[in-house]
């Protein structure tokens, strides 16, 4: 034996315990070498499969090609689903397990019944659990391979069944798709085997046990086992069987495998196939042994979406029972389609055995994809082309039914994701389901295939499970069953070894199995950082001064964030500067956003309302919990997107627009410059077509369409808009928004036809002339004093506190002693519930909570709650207008604040702000810079000319676009998860807010500014900690709230747990001066 096999006989260890060692075994008790005492095979990491069989590629058998070609498992003779209901019994412990109850005549009259797949704690048995880093069985102190005795729930299952009468002569396997974390299994009463790995299938050939007619199975399911200590990933901590179950049949001799490595030629011209498969001849009854050799014929062939065969190999061979042997075929396909996220191209596998007389034994099918993936001069290249990740990390979460995930979520999420320009999954932390896989290489997505590795709460030091060789084998075992099953999908286009599991001899063992397996897929692993045992720099959360640092050094390896933009609530901001740098440097190549959806539950409170649960959530005071930090989501649980996803579908886009030249009103002609962002599709005429709208002052003054240039990607072409030649020469704001739609449908049809895939908008031109409100005080008051009668000035004599202003049609009521306007009547209208008041705060956000801004920015709540009137004054101009003066001492930022309403004849109120800090230099930011105001309730109709429709922040507006908006307080409520700031609009022209009535107010920036109009105050949706709230126990106001700000700050994204926003997006402690108008409106 070489030292090569004896090393990697060491490492594997005991990988699969051989029948007769298990059966003497029966307790599922071990006695290892130098041990005194039996050890549970759930506490020994050493053993992690009896009995189980290989792992396979994904296929299901049928008799012959004719039917395989359905494709359709469910069509197969040889394929029967045990999903469905089955009898079912936990406890909180192993202790209390029923012993017994796999016996055939086990009375389980009084068990209850449970679907199959489904999770345990959904069902209610036992408590969900989300924590992130912790074991959430041993938070504390955790002691691998020992899981607790005292708190590890057991299921048991018992479902009958009957096997067709057509599959006696045939082998028969049992598959579960996924069983968490660790079970045994019985058939009629005898042991069959054991398995762990919780996100791969678990097979076991069951031929000897079963008998003719109905047949009994049965499963003890462990929540916990020493295998639970590779799966700590950031989810909820659920049970039970979570996949499909299912029997299936095969003959005796037949094909067991197969690998079809489907590539490109040096050209990336012709499709290349090198195609391995298992034989094997199964027959083990000992009259079989002395049989002959027997010739068998298998046929391989791919065949194209019309039927055509593009190529076809046949291979006879001989085989006695008890062999085993590879068939290799290899063959060109000249021009073939390639397969990329933008092309999903594919082709049929066809694979049929046949006895001597060409009798069908077996055949199937597979839909295969010709591509190929490397990495040469530090950039990773499909099809010899670099491409870029534009990706979300995606969880498999259902709010409804856990970790069980249809079809039909599964094609929603890649719908979602295909209209909004993602264009690759991290398969985050585990393999998925396997129609996951067929689904992303029929509708085209690139995945990064994760195995169920992950030990956070080991740390990455001495204690990490990747540097003990104990837990070696059960490392390797968890990564060759994800190649194996998954090996054959084009969709994946790397291999990931785990997730925050520490890096050492484990998985640079790993490293090199797959490297021997599958040389054809490059290998992620962040942990390994910039160590051998990783193709590709895959970091977590870098700053973009660490991104130009890497892309600098000329490196030999691509980066490839496998985590940034860490969505969690009211987030990811400034992903465009991100997307800025990443298409500055070729070395670096994108990234996957985290994450895809908010892993909330649904549940409801006691007045019946449906919330979105989280961690701390369920269980009594003690279970262990992360909050809400298992809501990162671009996606609510039920899929309705956040406003993040408009900014991520804007900065993905796959077009770019901006102006070749100078605009030049004469001719009025606009050169428009289109950088084609596809990797592989070329624009052009016959398949996208260009609309533009040019807005002057927010209204629609010219549209039309343009013919779309045929441009490669990655090139530039230009467009021309022509307008008419006085358009141009109004004086006006003026904006072309310009967008590109595809004519056909794209993606299989999930993209429909005239789907708005990319846009712009473009200044065109400045407004040149100065509105009335922006005329200076006294030139305004000027203008009104010939038209209007003289102003008011009333004080209320059995209330000395208030003072009035009164107009032909509106009264303002001062309250001199408060500082502030308290009523704002116009026509006998009521205005205003609670007048304004200068406001330095916004509720916290989870990136808010993570950075501790709650306490770094303290001050600035206080001095939006508590401020101190210094002086009220009162002056009348000779215009006729009057000035209200007041003055305010803000003490716990030790600033003044001055606010002066200019009251016009016209109901007009012009305020002006003066923000002035004693001492900025000891002064942290300021969450935001403007006044608070509450209006009267029915004031609920909002329309508005500035950014929009979506909410958006100084730090993600790319996506907004400037236009007037019409909208209502219902629309404007964003119910993140846990309460936080929501509902911003940035760069307002102005605001109008009415009632039914048509009565309102109007609010207009000198020059812009931010708003938000929503039923809350900042103080309703401030926590105390993250997470303390769910947005539905903060109860809404009748009446909207205003914001009318200079900025508030970003809401940053870089990750949640420290990060600030970008510098440029703060607001420093400074004096600052700004003005806005108010103005009733009917």
């Amino acid at each position: 034996m070489n030292k090569i096999l004896k090393k990697k006989i060491r490492f594997l260890g005991i990988m699969i315990i051989s029948p007769l060692l298990f059966l003497a075994l029966g307790s599922g008790r071990l006695v290892s070498s130098g041990q005194e005492q039996a050890v549970n095979d759930w506490e020994n990491p050493r053993v992690f499969a009896i009995n189980k069989e290989a792992p396979h590629a994904t296929f299901i058998s049928f008799p012959d090609l004719k039917q395989a070609l359905s494709q359709d498992p469910g069509l197969s003779s040889w394929y029967k689903s045990l999903n469905g209901r089955w009898k079912f019994h936990w406890v909180p412990k192993p202790a209390d397990r029923p012993l017994d109850f796999w016996r055939p005549g086990y009375d389980d009259s009084r068990w209850s019944e449970i679907e199959v797949p489904a999770n345990w704690e959904i069902n209610g048995y036992g408590i969900p659990i989300y924590v992130n880093i912790p074991y959430d069985f041993a938070p504390r102190n955790p002691q691998p391979p020992r899981i607790p005795h005292d708190n590890n729930p057991v299921g048991s299952y018992r479902q009958k069944f009957t096997v067709p009468d057509d599959w006696k002569d045939k082998e028969v396997f049992i598959h579960f798709g996924a069983v968490k974390s660790a079970f045994y299994l019985w058939v009629n009463g005898q042991k069959v085997g054991y398995s762990q790995d919780s996100k791969t299938p678990a097979e076991f050939r069951i031929t000897p046990y079963l008998k003719p007619g109905e047949n009994l199975l049965a499963l003890e399911v462990y929540r916990y086992s020493d295998g639970s200590y590779l799966e700590c990933q950031d989810f909820w901590r659920i049970s039970g069987i979570e996949r499909d179950v299912y029997l299936y049949a095969v003959p005796r001799t037949r094909f067991r495998d197969f690998f079809a490595r489907t590539t490109l030629d040096e050209n990336y011209r012709n499709g290349r196939l090198e195609l391995e498969v298992e034989v094997l001849d199964g027959n083990q009854a000992p009259e079989t042994r002395t049989r002959k050799l027997q010739v068998f014929h298998l046929s391989a062939s791919i065949i194209d979406d019309r039927g055509n065969q593009l190529f076809l190999e046949k291979k006879t061979f001989t085989l006695k029972p008890g062999d085993r042997k590879v068939l290799n075929f290899k063959g060109e396909i000249p021009g073939v389609k390639p397969w990329t996220a933008e092309t999903p191209n594919l082709y049929t596998l066809c694979l049929e055995l046949a006895a001597e007389k060409s009798l069908p034994l077996q055949a199937t099918t597979r839909k295969v994809g010709f591509r190929t993936v490397e990495i040469k001069n530090g950039q990773l290249l499909i099809n010899g082309r670099p491409v870029y990740f534009r990706g979300v990390d995606r969880h498999e979460h259902d709010p409804w039914t856990g970790h069980v995930i249809s079809e039909e979520s599964m094609v929603r999420d890649i719908k979602l994701m295909k209209q909004n320009n993602i264009n690759a999954v991290r398969t985050s932390h585990y393999p998925n389901d396997p129609r996951w896989y067929e689904l992303c290489d029929y509708y085209g997505i690139y995945l990064i295939d994760e195995a169920n590795i992950e030990s956070h709460g080991m740390g990455y030091g001495e204690k990490s499970l990747a540097k003990n060789p104990d837990w070696g084998p059960a490392h390797l075992d968890r990564i060759r069953r994800m190649v194996e099953r998954d090996k054959n999908h084009p969709s994946v286009v790397i291999w990931s070894m785990g997730n925050e599991a520490g890096n050492g001899i484990n998985f640079e063992e790993c490293y090199r199995w797959i490297k021997q397996r599958d040389p054809s897929r490059p290998i992620h692993y962040e942990r390994a950082e910039l160590a051998w045992n990783t193709d590709i720099y895959c970091p977590m959360y870098p700053s973009l001064e660490e991104l130009e640092d890497y892309a600098k050094t000329n490196p030999a390896r691509p980066l490839i964030m496998c985590e940034y933009a860490h969505s969690m609530g009211n987030s990811t901001g400034n992903l465009q500067d991100y997307w800025d740098l990443i298409e500055k440097y070729p070395v670096l190549q994108g990234g996957f956003i985290w994450d895809w959806v908010d892993q909330g539950f649904a549940k409801k409170n006691e007045k019946g309302e449906l919330f979105w649960a989280y961690g701390g959530d369920y269980g009594p005071p003690g279970t262990p919990s992360d909050d809400n930090f298992c809501c990162n989501g671009l996606v609510a649980p039920d899929r309705q997107p956040h406003p993040a996803l408009w900014e991520v579908k804007k900065v993905y886009q796959p077009a770019k627009f901006e102006l070749a030249e100078p605009v030049n009103p004469e001719p009025a002609e606009i050169k428009v410059r289109i950088t084609n962002k596809y990797d592989f599709l070329s624009l052009s005429p016959e398949s996208f077509a260009i609309r533009w709208k040019l807005l002057k002052d927010g209204q629609p003054v010219a549209d039309g369409s343009a013919a779309c240039p045929t441009i490669q990607p990655w090139k530039a072409g230009e467009i021309k808009v022509k307008l008419t030649a006085e358009i141009l020469k109004a004086d006006g704001e003026y904006f072309l928004n310009l967008g590109l739609h595809n004519k056909n449908d794209l993606a299989q049809g999930l993209v429909p036809a005239d789907h708005l895939l990319a846009s712009e908008q473009l200044e065109i031109k400045k407004s040149q002339a100065v509105s009335k409100e922006n005329l200076t005080a006294e030139a305004r008051s000027n203008q009104l004093a010939a038209k209007l009668p003289k102003l008011r000035i009333k004080e209320n004599k059995a209330n000395n506190k208030e003072i009035t202003v009164s107009g032909q049609d509106f009264i303002l009521t001062f309250n001199r002693s408060e500082g502030r306007l308290t009523s704002y009547r116009f026509q006998n209208v009521e205005l205003l519930k609670d007048g304004p008041l200068p406001n330095f705060w916004r509720a916290p956000t989870d990136n808010d909570f993570g950075n501790r801004m709650p306490a770094r920015l303290k001050a600035w709540r206080e001095a939006s709650l508590n401020r101190q009137l210094k002086r009220f004054t009162i002056n009348k101009e000779k215009t006729g207008a009057i000035l209200i003066g007041v003055d305010f001492f803000l003490p716990s930022v030790e600033s003044n604040h001055t606010v002066i309403y200019q009251v016009e004849r016209d109901g007009t109120i012009r305020v002006h702000n003066e923000f002035q800090p004693a001492n900025p230099d000891k002064l942290p930011e300021i969450p935001r810079l403007g006044m608070l105001m509450g209006l009267a309730d029915g004031f609920d109709q909002i329309e508005y000319y500035g950014r929009g429709p979506h909410e958006n922040y100084c730090d993600r507006k790319t996506s907004a676009l400037v236009g007037i908006y019409r909208t209502n307080k219902e629309e404007q409520v964003i119910p993140y998860v846990s309460a936080q700031e929501f509902g911003n609009r940035t760069d307002t022209r102005w605001l109008v807010i009415k009632n039914k009535s048509g009565y309102g107010i109007k609010f207009r920036g000198l020059p812009l500014f931010e708003f938000s109009a929503i039923p809350y105050k900042p103080e309703d949706l401030t926590l105390n900690r993250r997470g303390e709230k769910h947005f539905v126990d903060v109860p809404r106001r009748n009446n909207l709230y205003v914001t009318i700000d200079l900025k508030q700050m970003g809401v940053g994204g870089d990750d949640s747990w420290g990060a600030r926003p970008h510098p440029q997006y703060l607001i420093k402690p400074q004096s600052y001066s700004w003005s806005f108008t108010l103005k009733p409106v009917k």
